[in-house]
């Protein structure tokens, strides 16, 4: 995992008298890292269950890696605590090599909701920079229309379908970014068809 920042600046410095937030999370990068996880932004703090990637309890992320990986949606959630089983969610990713960031670094937040359309990026991840970082990596995901958005601005690619890959390439390494359902419940897909989805990207890769 590493510590280090990937900015892209696309305000300008009075964007400081404006109220922004900075990622909360440290990029979670494995070294042996094959697959890139990238959303937008976490939710507000108030939303979380836990402190890490996909952190509300109505997200449905680990239920989908519950459903592909151990055919059990539950098989991550801690329903009792209302919350997920953030160690093992660590460890299953480490093994798996799989790695954890979002397409901006800070944000402003138009309204009070956790909704992708609130949000005005002013710094993106710096995406190219980042797979450099993982060499090993040959496919991204994105989950949702923003971060899908942001990703194939920045690998110069046209956004492919949901559910479907386009190819591009970095210093001379062909990956494939997947554009997948969005884990929010407010997408129209029910958790089970969109782990199916999924799982095209984790047969690609042979982690099932």
């Amino acid at each position: 995992m590493a510590s280090q920042h990937y900015l892209v600046s696309l305000w300008p410095e009075t964007i400081n008298k404006v109220e922004t937030e900075t990622h909360p999370f440290e990029p979670f990068l494995p070294a042996n890292a094959r697959l890139l996880m990238l959303g937008t932004f976490p939710p507000a703090p108030k939303r979380w269950c836990m402190k890490f990637y996909y952190p509300n309890f109505t997200n449905d992320m680990w239920r989908i890696f519950g459903l592909c990986f151990f055919g059990d949606k539950q098989h991550f959630v801690r329903q009792q605590q209302k919350t997920y089983d953030l160690d093992g969610i660590t460890a299953f990713l480490l093994e798996q090599g799989i790695a954890m960031f979002d397409t901006a670094t800070r944000v402003v937040r138009t309204k009070n909701t956790a909704s992708d359309k609130d949000l005005e990026i002013v710094e993106e991840t710096d995406l190219t920079a980042m797979l450099r970082h993982l060499p090993l990596c040959v496919a991204v995901v994105t989950a949702g229309q923003l971060a899908t958005t942001v990703a194939c601005r920045q690998f110069g690619i046209e956004a492919p379908r949901v559910g479907e890959y386009a190819v591009f390439s970095i210093d001379g390494r062909e990956c494939r970014l997947y554009r997948m359902p969005s884990s929010s419940r407010a997408y129209p897909m029910t958790v089970e068809k969109k782990a199916e989805t999924y799982m095209n990207v984790f047969k690609y890769l042979k982690l099932l």
